[in-house]
């Protein structure tokens, strides 16, 4: 069976929140495709939300940046709340992914280059067939040792280096196949 993975959509990455990235609104546009999707074919969803401390710069407890996109639409039990990179380290999610007979993850949301990456990188470690949303994902601009990297060069090498981890397509590309 597979079940939608929504990783981080939140306030803070969108315009104005505390960490802003790269096409977060054609990131969420998808996102909302993958949703509307899975309603529709009566599959499981679940909301990734990362809670950080308050000393955090972003995703900090009490404040409208921690919250998920109002434009989704979580159902009672579907939010999994964590408070590290990987959606499945210290939380319940294999457990409840088990609890639906999960074995294809259908993976979204924000950063690609930090929260979507360590939870691709475990779900193949645990035995899961992965379907990666290129499109539904956001990242930012980064750089290393006075190297500046632009966030669409960021998306380009974390997707070609997940290639390894999964399948990785864009939502239409998922829409038009469907079920595996």
């Amino acid at each position: 069976m597979e079940a939608l993975v929504i990783i981080d959509v939140q306030n803070d990455y969108f315009p104005g929140g505390a960490c802003e990235l790269y096409c977060a609104n054609e990131a969420l546009e998808q996102v909302i495709r993958l949703e509307t999707y899975f309603r529709s074919n009566q599959l499981p969803v679940f909301y990734v939300q990362h809670i950080a401390d308050e000393n955090a710069g972003f995703f900090r407890p009490g404040t409208q940046g921690v919250l998920l996109h109002p434009q989704l639409l979580p159902r009672p039990g579907e939010i999994v709340t964590k408070h590290a990179p990987n959606s499945f380290y210290e939380t319940d999610l294999k457990s409840r992914l088990s609890a639906v007979n999960a074995d294809t993850l259908v993976v979204c949301g924000m950063m690609t280059h930090m929260c979507v990456d360590t939870t691709v990188r475990y779900e193949k470690d645990a035995g899961y067939k992965i379907r990666l949303i290129s499109d539904g994902c956001a990242t930012k601009d980064l750089a290393w040792k006075g190297i500046a990297v632009s966030a669409p060069a960021v998306q380009t090498a974390y997707m070609a280096a997940l290639t390894s981890f999964a399948s990785v397509e864009t939502c239409e590309e998922f829409l038009s196949k469907g079920k595996p």
